[in-house]
């Protein structure tokens, strides 16, 4: 999940900035996939670095990656964005969204071995 997370992290800092430039957007909101996936580059990072807090660290890196899909889509439906707004909250959704569901995937997994083990 480290790696996936560094990834998407790479991912959504590169769309924050392109959308900022190619749209000529002089507005910081262009940028928040980027501030959102440089936490999760953070994140992503720690979390190879120190196996140990790994657990917590992808915890924090779920509820990012939720807080981006559900931020996202609100903004998409409260504000009826069009062009490259729309483009870059889609793309936020399907990379946030992918964490998530591996989340959501690994700690399932998760269980079923713990529980096998008992």
């Amino acid at each position: 999940m480290a790696n996936q997370t560094s990834i998407c992290g790479g991912l959504l800092i590169a769309l924050g900035v392109v959308v900022t430039i190619v749209s000529d957007s002089g507005s910081v909101t262009s940028l928040i996939p980027a501030f959102v996936g440089a936490l999760l580059l953070i994140l992503g990072i720690l979390a190879a670095k120190k196996p140990d807090l790994s657990h917590h660290l992808m915890h924090a890196m779920a509820a990012i990656a939720l807080l981006a899909v559900i931020g996202s889509l609100g903004s998409l439906i409260g504000r009826g964005s069009t062009g490259w707004a729309l483009f870059s909250q889609l793309a936020t959704i399907l990379i946030a969204g992918f964490l998530v569901a591996n989340s959501v995937k690994a700690f399932r997994d998760r269980v079923k071995r713990v529980a096998g083990e008992s």
